[in-house]
C-alpha cells in the first residue's frame, strides 16, 4: 500500500478507488455491456487470478471502456488457471486459459478493442458460467 504523503496522494487515492466501485457497480445492466469474469477459486488465485483481474479493471478505467469484471468461483480449467471469460453484447462467451497480466492486456488490445482470437481459447461446453 502506498504511503501517503499530501492531500493530493489521498484524492487519488480516493478517485482510483471509486473508479474500481464503479465498474463494479455497472453490473446493473450487464447485458449491454462487455462482462470479464476472472475465475478467483482457490486455484486461480494461487496462479494470479487477482492481479489479472486488477488489470482487467486498470486497463477499462485508463482507455474508458464501458465494461464490467467480476469474479467467479472454479470454471472447472484448473489446469489453465487463471481462466477468464469475456463476453461481448450479442456474442457467445469466451474462455481464455493461462492469462496472465500481459495477456489481459493482449485480449482487450486484440479481442476486445479489434475482435480478433488470442491464443488460449479453452473449448467451451457451456452457454456461460451462470448456465452450467
Amino acid at each position: 500500500m502506498e504511503k501517503i504523503k499530501s492531500l493530493a496522494d489521498l484524492k487519488k487515492m480516493q478517485e482510483n478507488l471509486r473508479a474500481k466501485i464503479e465498474l463494479r457497480e455497472k453490473s446493473n445492466d450487464p447485458d449491454t455491456r462487455i462482462q470479464v469474469k476472472v475465475a478467483m477459486a482457490t486455484c486461480g488465485i494461487a496462479s494470479g487470478a487477482k492481479e489479472v483481474m486488477e488489470t482487467f479493471i486498470e486497463e477499462f478505467t485508463k482507455r474508458n471502456i464501458d465494461a464490467v469484471v467480476t469474479q467467479t468461483g472454479c470454471m472447472g480449467y484448473c489446469y489453465a488457471e487463471p481462466t477468464v471469460e469475456v463476453t461481448k453484447p450479442g456474442a457467445e462467451p469466451i474462455t481464455f486459459g493461462y492469462v496472465d497480466v500481459k495477456k489481459a492486456s493482449r485480449i482487450i488490445d486484440k479481442y476486445i478493442i479489434n475482435n480478433e482470437l488470442v491464443d488460449g481459447i479453452i473449448p467451451v461446453n457451456y452457454q456461460s458460467i451462470d448456465k452450467n
